[in-house]
């Protein structure tokens, strides 16, 4: 996607993913982004510590991704989780309690600049990212995990689907808020 209308463009992104042709593919999809690459949990952190990002997008197996994402949190750094291998309910659920924005999978790489594009979009109007994440990929979770995938966390995703809140994961990232932390909240 790109063109005057793309939330992308010129966006900082720092994307990790252990296979390279993984990377390259994002690079690609988010031409109009500056990419920066990294292929390791050590890589990655010494570049979330380095530089501010408007975005970073993490591999949730190869590189340690829930890990990574405690310190893309930190530093006030929307993250998007990636996955094929950790497509499953619970990896899922750990993202949202960990303060991830999304959640994509692999297979819907291709996407990645509309979804990104509705992701920037929603957040410059303050509204919840989970609901696009529902609204754009419910279908697909239903088809990998079936139909009753939900049932056995009844209680999380009754609170979760009530509000579209990432109430833990949004306070966390408020936590590590400057703008927010001056204020004395």
């Amino acid at each position: 996607m790109s063109g005057e209308n793309s939330y992308l463009a010129h966006k900082k992104i720092l994307a990790v993913d252990d296979e390279e042709d993984v990377l390259d593919t994002i690079e690609e999809i988010l031409e109009s982004s500056r990419i920066d690459r990294a292929q390791d949990f050590d890589a990655a952190v010494e570049k979330i510590r380095l530089y501010p990002y408007d975005l970073a997008i993490l591999d949730i197996m190869g590189v340690n991704g829930l890990g990574l994402l405690e310190k893309t949190v930190e530093k006030n750094i929307p993250t998007v989780m990636l996955t094929a291998h950790a497509m499953n309910p619970e990896t899922l659920m750990s993202s949202i309690r960990k303060g991830a924005i999304f959640y994509v999978p692999k297979e819907k790489l291709a996407q990645l600049d509309e979804i990104l594009n509705e992701l920037f979009a929603a957040m410059a109007d303050g509204k919840a990212t989970w609901q696009i994440l529902f609204e754009k990929l419910g279908d697909f979770f239903e088809e990998k995990f079936g139909p009753d995938w939900k049932e056995k966390d009844r209680d999380f995703w009754s609170e979760f689907s009530r509000t579209y809140q990432v109430a833990k994961g949004a306070q966390t990232r408020v936590v590590h808020d400057e703008k927010v932390r001056s204020k004395g909240i």
